[in-house]
């Protein structure tokens, strides 16, 4: 294991004017041709719905993060993308949730990027963005936004070939952005997209948003323009909170190569979201055309 330091017709249109991307029937039928199936959970340290690790045993962590593992086993997915996923850290058991978590689940590899920029000593507190993943990671990367000295979020991001998606190579980003600010917000899309401006592989962006639909021009229309990324047409329901979701934070997002086979949102009650699960299948160069060579003459602007 190589561990390393997002009436039908009458809705359809009633969810159109509340500003949500254009839904297609839930019950869309998957695509015949192969495809990869995507998990994104913010896992909030392991502590479930308590309200904070620090109050819990390390054995009820262990015992939180199982129950996610079972999840994990239930529903196969290929690539896992983690937020407020802990190394060890004082306030969380003092041992890493990653490892315990690929190891529990059977990934073989797995990535931690580390975000938080508080240490004391022996007080250490980690946390950041992760990936699971049954196929291997290629030039695996991490980066913190340190928008203020209270910014705890960033992404990771790593390359991925697989047979379900052409055999092409993808890079997959789990993302947790600002929960306060929406300018904030906006600063750490800005880095995103300046880290993958100008890349020629597809990209797949999943994680926790803070933020919906409603916000999609700070957020998504920003990510639609410049990086060309999409939301699914179909499927997926309130993420947060859990025990009575009402917003719908968590989100994946895809390039112009790429299409949504299914798309849900899970109803398991793993942490204070909700996790959502997608297919992804090889959409191609040809069908994706004009919004490629629209991503590119973007991303080549000086």
């Amino acid at each position: 294991m190589a561990i390393a330091l997002f009436g039908r017709a009458a809705r359809r249109a009633a969810h159109a004017r509340a500003g949500h991307p254009a839904a297609a029937p839930a019950d869309r039928e998957p695509a015949a041709r192969p495809a990869l199936r995507l998990l994104t959970l913010n896992i909030a340290h392991a502590r479930r719905q308590a309200q904070h690790q620090a109050l819990l045993k390390a054995h009820t962590l262990r015992r939180n993060l199982a129950a996610i593992a079972a999840v994990l086993s239930r529903e196969r997915p290929d690539v896992v993308a983690l937020q407020e996923a802990d190394g060890p850290s004082a306030w969380s058991g003092g041992f890493d949730h990653v490892a315990t978590l690929a190891s529990l689940a059977g990934f073989e590899h797995a990535f931690r990027g580390e975000h938080n920029p508080f240490s004391l000593g022996r007080l250490d507190l980690s946390s950041g963005t992760a990936l699971l993943s049954r196929l291997p990671l290629v030039a695996p990367r991490s980066r913190a936004f340190q928008q203020s000295w209270r910014d705890t979020k960033g992404f990771v991001a790593a390359t991925v070939e697989s047979l379900a998606l052409a055999g092409q190579a993808v890079d997959f980003v789990s993302i947790h952005l600002d929960f306060l600010a929406e300018r904030v917000r906006r600063r750490q899309v800005d880095q995103l997209i300046d880290t993958f401006r100008g890349s020629d592989r597809p990209l797949v962006v999943s994680g926790d948003f803070n933020c919906e639909w409603g916000e999609r021009r700070r957020c998504f229309d920003l990510l639609a323009r410049e990086l060309a990324l999409r939301a699914a047409g179909f499927g997926g329901r309130p993420t947060f909170p859990a025990w009575r979701p009402l917003v719908r934070l968590d989100w994946v997002l895809l390039s112009p190569e790429l299409d949504f086979a299914t798309y849900r949102t899970l109803e398991d009650r793993l942490s204070d979201h909700l996790g959502v699960l997608a297919e992804i299948r090889w959409r191609g160069e040809a069908e994706g055309s004009g919004e490629i060579a629209a991503r590119r003459a973007v991303s080549a602007r000086p």
